[in-house]
């Protein structure tokens, strides 16, 4: 590699799965705008849902997410009722002009849900939303909190793919990050959603956690290899302590350093490719005939907070706590704190209290920032023709981004600016050079590799 992409293995960026990112939102998009937004659907608009379940009966000490540890479930039915009634509200202002075309159930961990509890919450969606035929719902799957009835309660309610965190099988990984779970229990799980029916398994692999060695990380990831998941995430560990202070339980000095996770990334890829899967943007992989390598051969990939996915719809709504829905007018998110947001819902009203509308700019940057993450690049031509003045000027911005960088992160090939295949592990510091907020925000990031 050559030494001008070496410096940047440190670089601390965002991850893009928005744009603006969060950081940048603001009370002035409150549950007012939200409200008028949720109006303001058209009859025949597509949506997707996300569910957001705040709780853990274990909390991992890698994990970033919006959740909290509990031993006691008396906290996740009092949540629950909540939900149900955010959704019923969340109905009631959409007035029934949006047709469901996918649902995803995040965390926390939604398997700590009992199985009745998953049934009925699944009840309440479809009773409140109308559902394509086909619709996809995605669960993420926490193995240590299966059985057979929760397997049970998941395809009663039609989960279609089932994504399993699995991290490291390595004893002193697992121990180290409090998350410990044998490959058996792994592969019990895998072959228990496959015999229900479930027609997509997505296993999550992280590099650059403590004690990791590329000799480890390899081993995980041909174990992994013998489930024959249809998808894997491959993702760097996001060590963010300033944020998420129970990471503050990892010692540093067990962390790889920048050039180490690099190694251990591009071993893992290599190891992932050779067996037939297909690199899908900057860390996901997928069989040749998988949705989501059918949609990045099709130009048709897309990025929202779930990461990369082939779902076209405009608009995701989000339900539960800190979750962040996407309109087309712009981005609103929930209050983060459980007792609050049940506090803002259980009467009614909606728990939005931040959020950005988006300027002729911002969706113009966005655009750019989606095709980088996505496709690597981005044409020229579209870019003017989708956002007239505003993607002229950019046009300038990305001339002089792939003239002056001396890395040569970016390149004009004919009428497309492409990163070339070496700087495709930095796509987010690219990406990055087209984001107005970055240089000026006093938010801090994870680092790009």
């Amino acid at each position: 590699m050559r030494p001008e992409l070496v410096a940047r293995l440190g670089e601390n960026v965002p991850r893009y799965t928005s744009y603006p990112t969060a950081p940048h939102f603001h009370p002035g998009v409150d549950a007012a705008v939200c409200r008028g937004w949720l109006q303001a659907l058209n009859e025949g608009d597509e949506i997707s849902l996300y569910l957001h379940i705040p709780y853990c009966d274990k909390l991992c000490w890698f994990c970033a997410c919006h959740t909290k540890q509990t031993r006691h479930y008396e906290p996740v039915t009092k949540y629950l009722r909540s939900l149900h009634a955010e959704i019923a509200t969340v109905s009631r202002l959409a007035g029934g002009k949006g047709r469901v075309r996918a649902v995803h159930f995040g965390g926390g961990s939604p398997t700590m849900l009992k199985p009745q509890d998953m049934v009925a919450l699944g009840d309440v969606l479809r009773n409140s939303f109308s559902f394509l035929p086909g619709a996809k719902i995605s669960v993420e799957i926490e193995p240590n909190d299966m059985d057979e009835a929760r397997l049970d309660a998941l395809a009663e309610i039609g989960m279609t793919r089932a994504s399993l965190g699995v991290q490291d099988f390595d004893p002193k990984v697992q121990k180290a990050i409090n998350r410990e779970q044998t490959f058996l229990q792994t592969k019990t799980v895998v072959d228990g959603v496959r015999t229900r029916g479930v027609e997509s398994v997505n296993l999550d692999l992280l590099y650059g956690l403590p004690h990791q060695t590329r000799e480890s990380v390899l081993s995980t990831v041909m174990q992994a290899l013998t489930l024959e998941p249809d998808r894997i995430a491959l993702f760097g560990y996001a060590h963010v302590p300033w944020f998420k202070k129970h990471q503050t339980m990892i010692d540093e000095a067990w962390l790889p350093g920048p050039e180490e996770r690099f190694a251990q990334s591009q071993l893992a890829a290599r190891a992932i490719l050779d067996q037939g899967y297909e690199a899908i943007g900057l860390d996901h992989f997928a069989k040749p005939g998988d949705a989501l390598a059918l949609a990045a051969h099709a130009g048709m990939l897309r990025r929202n907070f779930q990461g990369y996915t082939e779902d076209r719809c405009e608009t995701l709504i989000g339900l539960g706590p800190s979750s962040i829905s996407q309109f087309r007018q712009g981005y609103v998110q929930n209050m983060p704190t459980t007792a609050e947001y049940g506090r803002m819902v259980d009467d009614g009203g909606l728990a939005s209290v931040r959020g950005i509308a988006f300027s002729d700019d911002d969706r113009a940057r966005g655009w750019i920032i989606e095709r980088l993450m996505c496709d690597s690049g981005f044409s020229a031509i579209d870019l003017v023709e989708r956002f007239g003045e505003a993607g002229q000027r950019l046009l300038c911005k990305a001339s002089s981004t792939a003239l002056l960088d001396p890395a040569r992160m970016l390149e004009l090939h004919g009428d497309r600016f492409v990163v070339p295949v070496e700087s495709r592990p930095f796509v987010r510091s690219v990406a990055a050079k087209f984001d107005k907020y970055f240089e000026t925000g006093k938010a801090r990031h994870s680092v790009a590799v």
